[in-house]
């Protein structure tokens, strides 16, 4: 071999080497990149787990939720039910709710869940009465026109003003549909010591009715009264009114 391909074989060599370990470097330098945004990456879900778990206590009604785990903690033995259906319930807190609206069918669906969990405290022969009057072939039935949550405030004023070691105690929860109005009343029957809260209750309702005002206007009426000892709250939202002015603005 000539000293000139000589010469060429090792500068090929040499240049062959020090693209390798170049390469090498860089696959080095690459993957201390990856590991650290994949770190980097772990903490943000951290914290974005810790946004949502403060979301979630800022957006769900805080006595609703203490009652939930409450309801958990001393009925262990429906622990996995319950936990099944509080699993719901804030999975439609922490996704659905970050919507401006959601479907009648998905927030009825939610009511259910919330419902199940809050009577696992109740005795097996409480009057509890759920009712859906709704044909799920209306047009309107999964349509996003239900503020999210606006079914939680009445709910959890039937639980915790129901007197419920009364006989005749009993909750009455009826979703209805008809003619382009969404209905949902809620009685109960109260005792006179529970009469006393009524005031602490009237503030989440004034909440709601704040927030349905801003939403649905005129299309809508909260109506709460008394009779005898029977506590009633009748929703209804105008859904037909609300979908004709959303598509004139």
């Amino acid at each position: 071999m000539s000293n000139g391909l000589w010469f060429l074989w090792v500068l090929i060599t040499v240049l062959l080497l020090a693209v390798i370990v170049f390469l090498l470097n860089k696959m080095r330098h690459t993957n201390k990149l990856k590991e650290k945004a994949e770190e980097e990456l772990e903490t943000l879900e951290l914290k974005m787990n810790s946004l949502r778990l403060e979301t979630l206590e800022a957006k769900l009604n805080p006595h609703l939720f203490k009652n939930i785990l409450n309801s958990i903690q001393s009925h262990t033995y429906q622990a996995y039910y319950t936990v099944d259906k509080l699993s719901n319930v804030l999975n439609y807190v922490l996704y659905e709710t970050n919507k401006k609206a959601v479907s009648l069918k998905d927030e009825i669906a939610f009511s259910k869940d919330l419902i199940e969990i809050n009577k696992v405290k109740l005795s097996p022969l409480f009057d509890l009465r759920i009712k859906i009057n709704i044909d799920e072939k209306d047009s309107l039935y999964e349509k996003d026109l239900i503020a999210p949550l606006i079914s939680v405030d009445l709910i959890e004023n039937a639980f915790k003003h129901t007197d419920i070691q009364h006989p005749e105690a009993f909750i009455s929860i009826v979703f209805e549909l008809k003619n382009g109005v969404f209905t949902l009343t809620i009685s109960n029957r109260i005792s006179e010591k529970k009469k006393l809260d009524k005031q602490k209750s009237g503030l989440g309702l004034q909440t709601l009715e704040q927030r349905l005002n801003l939403i649905y206007g005129a299309n809508f009426t909260l109506d709460k009264f008394v009779e005898k000892n029977t506590y009633i709250s009748v929703l209804k939202i105008a859904l037909s009114e609300h979908k004709n002015q959303m598509l004139t603005t």
